[in-house]
């Protein structure tokens, strides 16, 4: 599944080609992704104009002078292709510009379109619910703190919750981890501060060097240029069951299941 690096890159791809563009035609090849398109979707977005993109979580935010934003979610294999050489079956909402074609391809059509007033983008259910961007001011130590105070559930499960941190996935989240030193194990409520100003500044790095490579190219993921990116080269830890840990500590990097997820870490140096 696209994670957070991946999204980024993806409207940071798209944001290129696509801020400032008047769009021409909105055409979808069929009814529905994981829910049905708005029904409005094409009246209200032939003839707007991009004022901008954006991201929250794993969502990506077209915003237009329609005082409407489209919401969209890639889903387990979702990408958009920015002027592709020729259609793909796959591709279920085609946009085009003037000077560009941007179409979203969904092979498994895990992914999702909607509509939602720009003002209102806060408020809207799930947006509502989520806790503060990894990469902005408000994720501290002192959130994380409050946020597992009491909490008997591993650290590591309590970061892929949403409404503690909104858009943490699995590959990141053990990364961090590692980077840290935390045990993905440790019940979160006695996960000391200075751990936790460890955590928070390794959460930012890893999500911002993946930002930096173009994501993790994982199975079908790929940026709107087509390019896949390598920052599954630099895993530290994910994926890597029975390989020695780079740290070059002696230890061996294991895999146990939280949560249904595979969680990868190092028993030598994560405590």
């Amino acid at each position: 599944m696209p994670e957070l690096p991946e999204v980024e890159t993806t409207v940071r791809g798209l944001a290129r080609f696509m801020e400032g563009a008047r769009i021409e035609r909105v055409t979808l090849n069929r009814a529905d992704l994981r829910r049905p398109f708005p029904p409005e979707l094409v009246q209200l977005l032939t003839g707007a104009t991009v004022t901008g993109l954006g991201r929250r979580a794993k969502y990506g935010l077209i915003h237009t002078d329609r005082a409407q934003s489209l919401v969209f979610h890639l889903g387990m294999s979702g990408r958009w292709r920015i002027d592709p050489a020729e259609a793909d079956r796959h591709d279920h909402l085609v946009i085009d510009t003037a000077d560009h074609r941007f179409a979203l391809c969904d092979p498994r059509r895990f992914g999702s379109v909607d509509l939602v007033a720009t003002d209102a983008l806060a408020a809207w259910p799930q947006f509502a619910v989520m806790g503060p961007e990894p990469l902005g001011e408000e994720l501290t130590a002192a959130h994380l703190k409050a946020a597992f105070a009491g909490r008997k559930q591993a650290i590591k499960v309590l970061l892929l919750d949403q409404r503690i941190v909104a858009g943490l996935g699995n590959i990141y989240v053990c990364e961090a981890l590692f980077r840290a030193r935390i045990d993905p194990r440790k019940p979160a409520g006695k996960v000391s501060r200075p751990a936790l100003d460890r955590l928070v500044p390794a959460i930012k790095a890893v999500l911002a060097q993946s930002i930096e490579d173009g994501g993790s190219s994982l199975r079908d993921y790929a940026r709107p240029d087509g390019q896949l990116g390598y920052f599954a080269t630099r895993f530290d830890v994910y994926g890597r069951e029975g390989e020695a840990c780079h740290r070059d500590d002696g230890g061996t990097i294991a895999r146990i299941v939280q949560g249904g997820r595979s969680t990868w870490y190092c028993p030598e140096c994560q405590k």
